[in-house]
């Protein structure tokens, strides 16, 4: 196997001339020997002459820039002067560094003889350092290290990814080639965007728009999905860490990941994933959304969320942008049914100083702030038939106008919009725009109401009172009693998650100890719309029978091992019966038990 080294230079190209030189009368077969310099360097006469003395001549290797030999790998660096050290780049491959702190020929006596001796003591201690190289272990041990290195990177299961600070890929193992379906030899040299479109990343790159810049952070992990070569997408989990040298330099970013494609479509069909993008759920409605979210993510064409009052639209609008190539660009939400036509227009476009009375100064819009990111527009329902019109023309042409200004802002900005309202019947009651709608109805995405996936009521119920407890500084664990949970599935929430939000926030109040009752949940008395009657006139009610295995045995066989219709001829929950069954197994399993 050849071993490739490479000795660089400063701004004198003396030294790294005499190191190639004598290191090629010292080098065995397969060794290849390169030089450059950080810029084009002079050459100083005296270091000619001085090698000349033993009949060693400089012009066997020509000097090229480091840019020039940036491209191609090697497996030894030698830097002649500790300034090139700081300077050095990540290179392809990440090759050992070596530096030689050698005296420098600009600061050399002007004397002619005195320069003629200096040069002839740089001749000699780079002599010995060339001789101790090779002869006594060093490069042998380095050229070892070099390729258990390469061994143990190309025998693990992960992928890895290592790019510089300019986003040029210099390491792509074998594991990161069958994930990605991408040769290394198509990747390696290339700028990372270029080869994975928006960048390996998506739109959480660090770099997408600082390359150069140090990131912020000294680890990251997460889920992102990848497309293959031949089109094909690819769950990976990954780790992102900055690289930095032994003196604390950053010099690159790697990239370790692992495909989890099986493993997160079984949990997918198992409804074990239960939360995306901060959004928790493992129904079947909520887990195509999810899978909708990841599809759109990386397109800008505009979004229509619609579904019920407190359904979770911003949160989905939020998880969109934070999932494509956007993410790093600012993120705008305006709720335009809470605003009046005059001040939303000026909210949304902005205004100039003096178009209205308290214009005092210029201000942006939404639409110039969220330029570059994207901007969700809640309630879009609920806006006017003039207000609609310069909707159109912002996702007609990209351009806004500023109240009382003629000058047009071009912008760049991703709508996605939401309503509860049924737009086809506002259509039809001519009180929304046909053309406006087919515009923002690109990509329709429809939230499923609470009552409609009570499987996740448990989830959202453990994420919340977590967070509500944490919020509210409360060291002491509470839990919810099975009766309690039982109320919360019966119930119908027609304010959906927002409404179970304020049932838990109530319930916390309310509760002082470690355990949710149903007596600290809202009443069906303060929940009513209509007038409460007296509470002497009410009918207290009737006390239910406890549960027996005789009972429920009873009823499966009335029902027919109809569990859902033996639930509802007990008169209890479908989740209390189900506990039940899970004490007393030996009362359903029977032959004839259906859902």
């Amino acid at each position: 196997m050849n071993v490739r080294l490479l000795f660089i230079g400063g701004l004198d190209g003396a030294s790294v001339h005499m190191a190639a030189a004598l290191a090629r009368q010292r080098a065995t077969p397969g060794v290849d020997i390169a030089l450059a310099t950080l810029t084009p360097a002079p050459l100083d006469p005296l270091a000619a002459a001085v090698m000349a003395e033993h009949g060693w001549s400089l012009n066997g290797t020509p000097c090229a820039t480091l840019a020039e030999v940036a491209g191609t790998e090697y497996d030894l660096i030698i830097t002649v002067c500790p300034q090139v050290a700081t300077q050095l780049p990540l290179l392809l491959g990440h090759p050992a560094v070596v530096t030689w702190h050698l005296p420098q020929p600009a600061q050399f006596a002007t004397e002619p003889e005195a320069r003629r001796t200096a040069f002839r003591q740089l001749r000699d201690l780079i002599r010995q350092l060339v001789t101790d190289l090779f002869e006594q272990g060093y490069f042998q041990t380095l050229s070892e290290l070099r390729a258990h290195t390469a061994m143990l990177e190309e025998s693990m299961s992960d992928g890895l990814l290592v790019h510089d600070r300019q986003r040029r890929i210099v390491q792509f193992n074998r594991a990161a080639e069958a994930i990605t379906g991408r040769r290394r030899q198509d990747v390696v040299g290339r700028d990372c965007h270029q080869v994975f479109g928006c960048g390996f990343c998506g739109g959480k790159c660090v770099l997408a728009d600082a390359v150069g810049t140090e990131p912020g952070f000294d680890e990251r992990r997460g889920r992102l999905e990848i497309t293959t070569t031949e089109g094909e997408s690819r769950i990976v989990d990954a780790q992102i860490r900055p690289l930095r040298a032994l003196d604390g330099r950053w010099v690159g970013v790697a990239a370790m990941f692992h495909d989890v494609t099986r493993e997160f479509a079984l949990a997918r069909r198992v409804g074990e994933v239960q939360s995306f993008a901060g959004i928790i759920g493992r129904d079947e409605k909520m887990q195509e959304v999810f899978d909708l979210i990841r599809d759109v993510a990386d397109s800008t064409v505009p979004i229509l969320l619609r579904g019920e009052s407190g359904t979770g639209k911003e949160l989905v609008a939020a998880a969109i942008h934070h999932e494509g190539p956007r993410a790093n660009q600012p993120f705008v939400a305006v709720n335009c049914g809470a605003l009046p036509e005059g001040l939303l227009e000026s909210e949304l476009f902005g205004h100039v100083r003096g178009s209205f009375t308290g214009a005092i100064r210029d201000k942006k819009g939404r639409f110039e702030i969220a330029d570059g990111g994207t901007i969700f527009l809640d309630e879009i329902g609920d806006v006017s038939p003039a207000m609609q019109v310069r909707l159109l023309r912002v996702l007609q042409e990209g351009v806004i106008q500023r109240v009382g200004s003629e000058a047009p802002v071009r912008v760049d900005v991703r709508v996605i919009s939401a309503t509860h309202r049924d737009l086809q019947k506002e259509i039809a009651a001519g009180r929304f725009r046909e053309d406006l709608f087919y515009r923002l109805n690109v990509v329709p995405i429809w939230l499923p109401p609470l009552r409609e996936r009570l499987a996740d009521i448990t989830l959202l119920v453990t994420h919340l009172l977590a967070r509500f407890l944490a919020e509210m500084h409360r060291d002491t664990a509470v839990c919810i009693s099975p009766e309690a949970m039982d109320q919360l599935l019966t119930y119908d929430w027609p304010g959906n998650v927002r409404e179970l939000q304020n049932w838990l926030q109530y319930a916390l109040v309310k509760c002082h100890g470690a355990e949710i009752r149903p007596e600290h949940l809202p009443s069906a008395r303060m929940l009513s719309r209509t007038p409460v009657v007296p509470a002497t006139t009410v009918n207290p009610p009737p006390k239910r029978e406890p549960l027996t295995i005789d009972r429920v045995r009873a009823a499966l066989t009335n029902c027919h091992g109809n569990r859902r219709e033996a639930a509802s001829t007990l008169g209890v929950a479908r989740a209390t019966l189900y506990r039940f069954f899970e004490a007393h197994p030996e009362t359903w399993h029977q032959p004839d038990a259906t859902l």
